[in-house]
């Protein structure tokens, strides 16, 4: 049969005019190209798809055409026998054989117009709609938000002042924290989520299937970063299923805690260390071992910084912040005369 228009719309053969509008209304608002700047391409076939459907199931001829001969009886590649029947100017004579149907689809964006009563949202909407101070701007709750808007702000403003109840609403994205050890977010891994969500058959009947989503976390993400899965909550009549948000948290490590791109570690060391030298010994997030020597004299506010050690900048993961080395002294309790004298005569000299 070629497409399959009622798969296409999902709806079942006994689908009424509402229906189909419904349908249409739902995966227009989907699928129109200035919702989907990342794959318009995809987005402009599917929509044009669409729009071809509910022309031909919203026509009862071509509706009747097209269930006994499938697309290809529409399109003239199939001769109905009763094709020179009342027909009017669908029908014509061609020089291949007997009167042919012959179907030439629509312009999608003008059915578009249409059913949602403004024109393609990159045509001429500006002007009619909210553009100037008395017209049909003026009149209608909402309908400013139109006015030279495209894309997410002028979809997200649909149906605030137009009576379109049936106007499918999105439901709120659903949020879940995605915990990541620090050295995952220093090499970058890849995560998968089992999901369980609703999905809606043809007849609008809702199903449990589970699914499996990759996530790609790049070096140096930070806490509160956001993945964003669209649609992937469940469906249910009328409405736009959520956005799945997976938003990256950060476990507490044992030896390094972040500062935005840098990391930072204490050690504890004793006062002798302090004042006589001491070396740093770390392992680092990706296994390397560091030995960092430090000849100053430590005080409690002595930090040493170590270029490049920090974690890797999300932008460019080639670079890294800084490792800040802070210090701990353990000072001695109590000291005895012995000590006292000995530590003056050394400080004195």
């Amino acid at each position: 049969m070629g497409v399959d228009y009622y798969k296409l719309l999902q709806v079942d053969k006994n689908a009424t005019d509402d229906d189909l509008k419904k349908a249409y209304r739902k995966l227009a608002m989907k699928w129109h190209p200035d919702k989907n700047p990342t794959n318009k391409k995809e987005a402009e076939a599917k929509f044009k798809q669409i729009s071809e459907a509910y022309e031909v199931l919203s026509d009862p001829q071509k509706r009747a055409i097209y269930d006994q001969y499938g697309e290809e009886g529409l399109k003239g590649q199939v001769p109905p026998p009763d094709a020179g029947g009342p027909g009017g100017a669908t029908y014509f004579q061609t020089g291949d054989g007997p009167n042919v149907f012959r179907f030439n689809p629509r312009n999608a964006d003008d059915i578009f117009a249409e059913i949602f009563g403004f024109s393609s949202p990159m045509g001429g909407m500006g002007g009619g709609m909210g553009g100037g101070g008395g017209g049909a701007g003026s009149g209608m709750r909402g309908t400013r938000s139109f006015g030279g808007l495209f894309g997410d702000d002028m979809f997200s403003s649909f149906g605030e002042g137009r009576p379109m109840t049936q106007a499918p609403r999105k439901a709120s994205p659903i949020e879940k924290r995605l915990p990541c050890s620090l050295e995952e977010l220093y090499r970058g891994t890849t995560k998968k989520m089992k999901i369980s969500r609703e999905i809606a058959d043809a007849s609008g009947k809702t199903l449990p299937v589970e699914e499996i989503l990759t996530i790609e976390i790049k070096p140096g993400w930070k806490k509160g970063t956001k993945i964003t899965f669209p649609e992937k909550g469940n469906e249910q009549g009328n409405v736009i299923p959520a956005d799945l948000v997976f938003i990256i948290d950060e476990k507490p490590h044992s030896t390094f805690t972040r500062d935005g791109n840098d990391l930072v570690v204490t050690q504890k060391i004793s006062l002798a260390e302090a004042l006589t030298g001491y070396t740093v010994h770390l392992t680092t997030l990706d296994g390397r071992t560091l030995a960092i020597p430090i000849n100053n004299v430590i005080h409690p506010d002595y930090e040493e910084v170590v270029p490049k050690e920090g974690m890797p900048i999300p932008k460019d993961p080639s670079k890294k912040g800084n490792l800040r080395i802070k210090f701990n002294i353990k000072f001695p309790s109590r000291l005895n005369s012995e000590q006292k004298a000995g530590i003056k005569k050394l400080l004195a000299a």
